[in-house]
């Protein structure tokens, strides 16, 4: 993939973001993309509409990825999302095998963003910690910097 490839995958991971915001969830979206750059899956964030406190968009793709794809499919895979993994979904990206990570906006920017919102108790443990301590490798691009991945949180934390 190319970095203009990022990018176009990343913006519509911010644009699944702002449609769950509009759905009343937290701003969030992710989507998994094959290894010839096809949109496999798209998710977002559920954890307000399906009162899931760990329905995040990373993990609702990860369950989906691992009912549709075998293993050694999502190996080859590359998951791209509006925001840094948060360590639970770092964990699920993790036992699934995807082998690949792109974020926009960090995990650290986001803590910055959200503050003490009881919404959001965001842990500052970046992904790569958090895949460097398992047993196989995760590769991880990221942050990417979009103006879009910020603005999505705009007025939503601690509203």
């Amino acid at each position: 993939m190319t970095e203009h490839d990022d990018l176009s995958l990343l913006r519509r991971a911010v644009a699944l973001a702002r449609s769950s915001r509009d759905a009343g969830n937290h701003p969030f979206g992710a989507l998994l993309v094959t290894a010839d750059g096809s949109v496999a899956l798209e998710a977002q964030n559920t954890v307000v509409t399906e009162s899931d406190a760990t329905g995040h968009a990373e993990t609702n793709l990860v369950r989906l990825a691992s009912s549709t794809y075998r293993r050694g499919e999502l190996a080859d895979m590359t998951l791209y999302t509006s925001t840094e993994p948060c360590a639970m979904c770092s964990g699920a990206i993790y036992w699934s095998g995807i082998g690949t990570v792109v974020y926009a906006f960090a995990e650290a920017d986001l803590a910055a963003l959200t503050g003490a919102d009881d919404e959001n108790p965001t842990m500052t443990l970046p992904c790569r910690d958090v895949f460097a301590a398992g047993q196989r490798p995760t590769t991880v691009r990221g942050p990417v910097h979009l103006t879009e991945a910020a603005a999505v949180h705009d007025g939503f934390w601690n509203a």
